[in-house]
């Protein structure tokens, strides 16, 4: 199972315990495949170094090499149109249909306002723990 992480899903995982942290322990543990772009690689770099600034207990430069090596990273590509109200959003999107990925994890509501297009669903962070990590 392919799927992908919004940037607050990731960074929430790092950083604090709850649902996202139980994504990235699933993930470590392969039971699910990561799927990223460098756009969104750059958004996960970008944020968690901002937050690191503030909770400078975790170091998050080797969570960011173990991506790279151990992720699928997906060349970044265009959408014909804007999908997400927010259009930062739309990275996910594309990185999905590139990836030929059905699952996009997020708690933003523009994203998951979205839920369905072009067969992709958005779930949040406890529905994918509940509905496809407890299955495996």
């Amino acid at each position: 199972m392919r799927a992908i992480l919004d940037t607050n899903v990731f960074i929430s995982g790092l950083f604090f315990k709850g649902p996202p942290y139980e994504i990235l322990k699933a993930w470590q543990n392969g039971k699910f495949d990561l799927v990223i772009s460098p756009n969104i690689l750059e958004e996960y770099r970008r944020v968690g170094r901002a937050l690191n600034a503030k909770y400078s207990a975790v170091n998050i430069q080797p969570i960011l090499e173990f991506i790279t090596v151990h992720s699928i990273i997906i060349s970044d590509s265009l959408l014909s149109q804007q999908v997400s109200k927010d259009p930062d959003d739309d990275k996910f999107i594309t990185c999905a249909l590139s990836s030929k990925s059905k699952l996009i994890v997020s708690g933003d509501h523009d994203l998951l306002d979205i839920s369905g297009y072009k067969g992709i669903k958005i779930v949040k962070p406890r529905t994918f723990i509940d509905e496809y990590l407890s299955k495996r």
